[in-house]
């Protein structure tokens, strides 16, 4: 929803966020945001119970795709944070092809959150690689980063947090990656009983409806 369409609601939406978030500020000047908020169907009372939001700005600097994001309390260890974390990085390769990151500073969880998406997404990115299959190492850092729209540093911090990158004639190369690591590491980022982020059931409609109204462009 847009900020300057349904400011009042956007702005109790920030509120909210304030309670749990530390660094939050902004909470009057909405207009220039849109807000993506996450609900989980209530069967029993036949209601929508709101789990968690995240907003970014409708026209994009900076390369930031998300300027804000919480998962309320009760919620939290469910996969809602990853799942928003993937729509947010979905939409900004669907709809402006580039390769972003959230906005500083982030809270503790929501550091914790990142990543964890950024080393799974890093690692599917790398199974799912028929070059790196066939035993072919040398594949570097902007190719990961052109495939899952993570940036460069952002990519470069996770691997390095695991002694897996190095930098080689301008550009950084991975190093000591296996398919067993591979493996190993997607084992310890899924959690099958948690929400999963599935890019299927988002309509092609809604993704060109945004684009063709242009809520989310480049300055």
């Amino acid at each position: 929803m847009h900020g300057n369409k349904e400011k009042l609601y956007c702005q109790n939406l920030c509120l909210l966020g304030k309670l749990f978030l530390d660094h939050k500020t902004l909470y009057h000047e909405v207009e220039t945001f849109q807000f993506f908020v996450l609900t989980e169907d209530n069967h029993f009372y036949n209601t929508n119970t709101i789990v968690g939001y995240f907003s970014r700005e409708m026209t994009l600097c900076e390369d930031f795709n998300l300027a804000c994001i919480m998962v309320l309390p009760p919620y939290q260890r469910k996969g809602y944070g990853r799942f928003l974390i993937a729509l947010s990085y979905y939409l900004s390769g669907q709809i402006d092809d580039l390769c972003c990151t959230p906005e500083r500073p982030l809270s503790e969880l929501g550091a914790l959150s990142y990543k964890s998406y950024w080393k799974h997404t890093i690692f599917e990115a790398l199974k799912s690689n028929e070059a790196f299959k066939k035993g072919n190492t040398d594949i570097t850092v902007r190719e990961i980063s052109d495939y899952t729209k993570i940036q460069i540093d952002d990519i470069v911090l996770t691997l390095e947090s695991m002694n897996l990158v190095k930098y080689w004639r301008g550009s950084y190369l991975l190093k000591n990656i296996s398919q067993r690591l591979i493996e190993n590491t997607l084992k310890q980022t899924t959690n099958t009983d948690r929400v999963v982020f599935n890019a299927q059931f988002i309509l092609p409609s809604k993704i060109e409806m945004l684009k063709s109204k242009d809520i989310l462009k480049r300055r």
